[in-house]
């Protein structure tokens, strides 16, 4: 890597494949501004929030992005592991897959770390990503009693498409199969036969938390 944060950036991009347009995007701003932040200059260095992300993306340390004098405690703050790892965060609650259980307003508890380029490749953005539990049974064999499962809350603000999601009905936090109907309502379905499924549920009627996109489990 060279002294020149520009010049290590489109390297970064380079390397991996990536391009400007979908980069800014990721960042959450117009798709020329990494074009404009590398070949013209402006701005003259990223914003801190910026750098700090796209550091994690690429598991690299922020002084190849043009970080200068990072305390220990900055390099605390901003999330990011020695190790390079992206941190995703686990919440103290989990999904019922099975009768329900009232879910209480999500609170960071820790954090697990998965590689920027494994990440990418999942096609989510680590920021809106966090990890719960499965409480249950009614999702075997798909997802486990225990299982973690990796949870892309971005799912929650696009259109639905078939698939396994968090979701909140009567203030019961589930994880379950939902298709979207022909009429525009809901199938809601467990992946285990002995459980009920609920078919033509009005969508205003559930509150869609994400999608998973992601499942561990113990053998």
């Amino acid at each position: 890597m060279q002294d020149d944060p520009r010049a290590n950036l489109e390297e970064l991009i380079r390397k991996n494949g990536d391009d400007f347009s979908s980069l800014s995007k990721m960042l959450g701003k117009n798709p020329a501004y990494i074009q404009q932040y590398i070949r013209r200059g402006t701005p003259k260095k990223l914003d801190e929030d910026d750098r700090r992300r796209l550091a994690e993306f690429y598991g690299v340390d922020e002084e190849q992005l043009g970080a200068v004098g990072r305390s220990p405690a900055a390099s605390k703050r901003s999330g990011k592991p020695s190790d390079g790892l992206f941190r995703i965060r686990q919440l103290q609650i989990g999904a019922s897959a099975g009768p329900g259980s009232i879910a209480d307003d999500g609170e960071y508890h820790e954090a697990m770390g998965f590689g920027p380029k494994w990440l990418k490749q999942l096609g989510a953005d680590p920021k809106n990503l966090s990890l719960i539990s499965v409480d249950g049974d009614s999702m075997d064999p798909t997802l486990c009693d225990g299982d973690d499962i990796m949870v892309d809350h971005s799912a929650a603000q696009r259109p639905l498409r078939d698939g396994i999601y968090v979701l909140r009905m009567d203030d019961v936090l589930l994880v379950k199969r939902v298709a979207l109907g022909p009429s525009g309502k809901l199938s809601i379905r467990s992946d285990n036969p002995q459980y009920p499924d609920w078919d033509d549920v009005h969508a205003n009627e559930v509150n869609i938390i994400g999608r998973v996109v992601w499942t561990g489990r113990r053998l």
